[in-house]
């Protein structure tokens, strides 16, 4: 199988791999078993494993905030909106583009949605619509079209009202630099070859957000339940991976994107060419079927957009707030690449597709 799906997730780093193999001891082989709330040596040993990651993750987020070990993106997201609009009552805003762990939080609290160009980027924020003393949702790269919004213009416009930013940088974080002025942002770990089944939240020093869950205080009384050393472990490796590999794995990424629009000149692409990600390509083209293209090219993993709403058999939302029209919609596949991806790989993907569109023009 040739992987495209990016976007989707990422393989797992074998140095995150390895930084986990400790803490997922079985009996009789070591200490690496102990719950890092225990007192004992081995469960203050798995406690400042735990630390050690959050500083690795850290080290990718501005200064003056703290991250809080999550179970993944979706899950800080909706404690950064619904508990942050109990901090913040004065109102809640987003972009029409957001994914759906926020958009769906954005209807939920009956938010002032906001609307982007035909490139899939924020229109210039409007003060009308920018809540007094509430929160105000700027991802930082859209997961399906790839597109940059400008976080920080965003960020000074809700702190002149009062309000606090969320940034959703999941699909940036440790491939694009994340803008000073958010006061909220989630990550993921398994986006930057960290292991699924974690994430975190960035909480800005001085934001007082309500805790997500009660019990046994972890998580500094945040988010309790028994964390995960081996979880932290990986993520923090795959973290300080990326701090390492950050100009390797842009030139990379930039040499595929190069490629691939040179293999695709009869394809439209849907977004920004400019502001975008270029690990992300999502095309369309007139007389294919995205969900047929899926099938007929089945040795290719890619995508019709978010993983979490491909089988859903919607139209993207991202795509129809852009303007793109339903029929153009269901002819548009996104690609993802990236660090483990090949020239040769991508390029036997991308024949494959072809040959697969061409039939169905064909016929």
């Amino acid at each position: 199988m040739i992987y495209l799906d990016y976007q989707a997730t990422t393989p797992l780093a074998l140095e995150a791999r390895e930084a986990m193999m400790r803490w997922l001891a079985g009996p009789g082989e070591g200490d690496g078993l102990a719950n890092p709330s225990s007192t004992h040596k081995a469960g203050r040993a798995a406690a400042a494993a735990v630390e050690v990651a959050r500083d690795q993750v850290a080290a990718l987020l501005p200064k003056g905030g703290r991250v809080f070990f999550t179970s993944g993106a979706t899950e800080a997201l909706n404690w950064a909106l619904l508990r942050g609009a109990e901090a913040k009552p004065g109102g809640v805003a987003g972009l029409s583009i957001e994914h759906a762990a926020s958009l769906q939080c954005l209807e939920r609290l009956h938010a002032m949605i906001l609307p982007v160009d035909a490139a899939g980027v924020a229109l210039s924020p409007d003060p009308a619509l920018i809540p007094e003393n509430g929160i105000v949702a700027a991802m930082l790269v859209n997961n399906e079209v790839g597109t940059i919004q400008p976080v920080a213009e965003y960020a000074a416009a809700a702190h002149a009202k009062n309000s606090l930013l969320l940034c959703d940088a999941v699909q940036g974080f440790g491939r694009v630099a994340i803008p000073e002025g958010a006061d909220l942002i989630a990550i993921s770990a398994h986006k930057i070859h960290g292991p699924k089944g974690i994430g975190a939240l960035w909480i800005r020093d001085g934001i007082d957000l309500p805790p997500l869950m009660f019990g046994g205080a972890q998580e500094q009384g945040m988010r309790s339940g028994t964390v995960s050393p081996a979880l932290c472990a990986g993520f923090g490796a795959a973290a300080a991976l990326a701090a390492e590999r950050f100009d390797s794995d842009a030139a990379h990424v930039e040499r595929l994107w190069s490629l691939a629009r040179d293999m695709l000149p009869e394809w439209t692409i849907n977004g920004a060419v400019d502001a975008r990600y270029h690990g992300n390509l999502n095309i369309r083209r007139e007389g294919v079927n995205g969900l047929r293209l899926m099938s007929d090219a089945r040795n290719v993993a890619f995508s019709l957009g978010s993983a979490c709403g491909s089988g859903s058999g919607k139209v993207s939302h991202v795509l129809r707030a852009m303007g793109v029209s339903e029929a153009d919609a269901r002819s548009s596949i996104r690609l993802g690449w990236g660090r483990y991806t090949s020239e040769q790989e991508l390029r036997d993907g991308l024949e494959a597709i072809k040959a697969a569109a061409r039939l169905q023009r064909v016929n």
